[in-house]
């Protein structure tokens, strides 16, 4: 039977009791109130075993949901490390990509700079080297034409024969402009 049931009639008993005058007595059936008692103390024990069911489910229960929670917390927790641990290497990856890029631009920058100059360098280099065989050119030209038109040759032609054509200018021998040659170059090589 049900505890709560028994407690009721019990209750119900004491209120169906005589009260005593000028007291807080009351007068009941003894008989039925000890039977009450009786149906009690049997019921108790049920009730306690199915209370104790009832709190050892829910003791496991909340064990279960404790383990849950902390499965649940642990795994949030990996997650949010995990998380961190990618955002912080694609970070690092993105600093270090940019450190390159720039690390690649400076050296192009230092490249091209380095180039620039080699070529300014060069060209200017291939500047005195023309300047200098120009010089020589001149000077091989000045050579030819003093060597060409010399005062004999331009004694032999008459004023009075304007017929006669001027000769054609004579070179000097190749070794003269071998000497030549061989001269600048020496001048050149000491400048």
């Amino acid at each position: 039977m049900d505890i709560q049931h028994l407690i009721d009639r019990l209750e119900d008993l004491i209120d169906e009791g005589r009260h005593i005058p000028m007291s807080k007595h009351t007068m009941i059936d003894e008989e039925r109130a000890l039977e009450i008692i009786d149906q009690m103390r049997i019921s108790i024990p049920e009730e306690i075993e199915k209370a104790a069911r009832i709190l050892a489910q829910r003791d496991h229960v909340l064990a279960q949901a404790n383990e849950e929670a902390a499965r649940i917390v642990q795994n949030a927790r990996e997650q949010g490390m995990q998380l961190v641990d990618r955002e912080a290497m694609v970070q690092a990856a993105q600093s270090r990509a940019a450190n390159i890029i720039e690390e690649a631009r400076q050296n192009a920058e230092s490249i091209t700079g380095d180039t620039d100059q080699y070529i300014l360098n060069a060209l200017g280099d291939l500047q005195q080297r023309l300047d200098n065989m120009l010089k020589e050119v001149h000077a091989g030209i000045e050579h030819v034409h003093r060597t060409s038109f010399a005062p004999q040759q331009m004694s032999s032609v008459s004023p009075e024969a304007p017929s006669q054509s001027v000769p054609e200018p004579q070179f000097a021998p190749p070794r003269e402009a071998v000497e030549i040659k061989l001269q600048t170059d020496e001048d050149s090589a000491q400048n």
